[in-house]
């Protein structure tokens, strides 16, 4: 059975006069898969046996069976399904797109600006739109019509099933995480709505850039990526919400993340004290948060929980993005 676990990352910390006392937070949600179990050669060689006499003997009907049953499709299908297939095959032909150093330039170009938009988008949409509900764990919802639904395997989960939600002692406490986990998603749901349904209906208005000889309609495919981002973190922002109701959601205190960031401070002595001393004048009210986090300590938090290239991207536009929030003097991050 998968198993799905946050971690909590706090990018900042509000200064002694900020009116906004959140504090700004990137949520990596990671969904383990267990370990795939190779069968003994002799077991795989007497089902192959099997299969084959089903076939050439008398048993064509039952072979049949087999295959039309979705046995030999379902041997054939990616692992956790076509749609996640095609979802990392589009990213990994993205990538190819940055590594071209020659031949023909505008699939760089393409993707430097590409790069670029995303480097814009929030990254708490990045965060949520990198959870596929359907491969993370279940819970026992109770409908009118006194339907359940399942968790995994057949068996009801209903709030047994506990996901860690991790997060480092010295800078928040555990309730303090899980309210801010419940603040992003109740903030997270109706913008994901919104632009969801925005982004879809601007998209017909670019059919006609697609009279346009040879160059794509880049236009038209901007905006379907847009509303498929947007709706991606709409269902994982009301998958998170139904986990928070049903107190499936624990929080864990982990004292290696907690190193990691007291390490980031032991190295960065002149910036604690500049923060500090931010703190301490009342005359000086444009900035309101401190930054916890600088580019250096991501290789240490991607080390220490083996994440994904992917995610280590994500870590780097949170850290710089909480950089950018403090210095422009928002209020709300």
């Amino acid at each position: 059975m998968r198993r799905l676990s946050i971690i909590a990352i706090p990018l900042t910390r509000p200064l002694a006069h900020a009116r906004s006392k959140r504090i700004l937070t990137y949520y990596q949600f990671q969904i383990s898969h267990p370990p795939l179990a190779i069968p003994p050669f002799s077991t795989t060689l007497q089902q192959q046996q099997q299969e084959k006499g089903g076939w050439q003997s008398g048993g064509r009907g039952e072979g049949r069976k087999g295959a039309s049953g979705g046995g030999l499709f379902a041997r054939w299908m990616p692992e956790g399904g076509v749609v996640r297939w095609a979802s990392a095959k589009a990213a990994e032909t993205w990538a190819g797109f940055g590594k071209q150093e020659k031949g023909w330039k505008v699939c760089r170009s393409l993707y430097q600006t590409g790069e670029r938009l995303v480097d814009r988008m929030d990254f708490e949409e990045l965060a949520l739109k990198s959870i596929d509900p359907s491969l993370g764990p279940r819970v026992t919802v109770a409908t009118g019509s006194g339907k359940r639904v399942r968790g995994e395997g057949g068996e009801e989960k209903g709030t047994r099933g506990q996901i860690p939600l991790v997060y480092p002692p010295s800078i928040s406490s555990g309730s303090e995480t899980l309210r801010e986990l419940r603040a992003l998603v109740s903030y997270r749901l109706p913008k994901h709505r919104k632009g969801f349904y925005l982004w879809m209906m601007v998209a017909p208005f670019t059919a006609p850039f697609m009279i346009v000889p040879v160059i794509p309609n880049i236009p038209f495919f901007f905006c379907v990526w847009r509303s498929w981002s947007h709706y991606r973190a709409y269902k994982a922002s009301q998958y998170i919400d139904t986990l928070l109701e049903h107190g499936s959601i624990i929080p864990e205190e982990s004292p290696t993340l907690d190193a990691v960031y007291r390490d980031a401070q032991h190295h960065a002595p002149q910036k604690g004290q500049q923060l500090q001393e931010d703190e301490g004048d009342h005359q000086s009210h444009q900035r309101q948060h401190a930054v916890l986090l600088t580019r250096e300590a991501v290789p240490s938090i991607v080390g220490l929980f083996s994440l994904k290239k992917s995610a280590e991207a994500d870590v780097y536009r949170a850290v710089e993005q909480a950089r950018l929030r403090v210095e422009s003097g928002r209020t709300e991050l």
